[in-house]
């Protein structure tokens, strides 16, 4: 898939910052520079939602992980899985996002997170009283909010990305273990 919008022009110590930072510019940021207000403020967005702790981290990116998946946004597999290399979380694990449900590498919470963030993900949402409460009961009340609006953060920028054709940059090129392919849903 090819970008549906062209690049807009960002301004050089801007593009510079984000080579340092990632490697490359994060293609999002480059289309969305088309409308510097939504730009300024999905990069608000995202930064709350990276600076909020309540929640373990792991879930969090895998539950990412796994609405990219069900998504098909191979940007934000791509990104994430980058970022669980940075975050120091366990690669092997996150690289089996994708497959999740054929893995054997996943704690039971862990599966619970990853369904939940399928279930929230499904049109429409198809979480359960019971997945809801087993949840709740093991990582509380702080940190449900937290792993819902994640969720929630998670399939706002998915979609975005892969409605503008956005796809991987290989920033996970970089992590040893290769990631998972996406299973393909019969």
């Amino acid at each position: 898939m090819a970008l549906r919008i062209p690049k807009a022009e960002l301004p050089a110590e801007l593009s510079e910052g984000l080579v340092k930072q990632f490697g490359a510019v994060p293609e999002p940021l480059e289309v969305t520079a088309h409308n510097p207000k939504v730009t300024q403020d999905s990069g608000e967005i995202g930064a709350r939602v990276n600076g909020w702790d309540m929640a373990d981290e792991g879930l969090k990116t895998f539950a990412h992980m796994a609405v990219a998946a069900q998504v098909g946004c191979s940007w934000c597999l791509d990104i994430n899985y980058f970022q669980a290399l940075n975050k120091n979380l366990d690669l092997n694990k996150a690289s089996q996002v994708p497959r999740w449900r054929e893995s054997e590498v996943f704690t039971p919470l862990e599966r619970d997170v990853l369904e939940y963030a399928e279930a929230m993900t499904n049109t429409p949402p198809t979480v359960t009283d019971e997945l809801y409460a087993g949840l709740l009961d093991r990582i509380g009340p702080a940190a449900m909010v937290e792993l819902t609006a994640a969720i929630a953060f998670a399939n706002m920028s998915t979609r975005n990305n892969t409605a503008h054709g956005i796809t991987s940059q290989g920033f996970s090129d970089s992590c040893e273990i290769p990631l998972a392919a996406m299973t393909t849903k019969a």
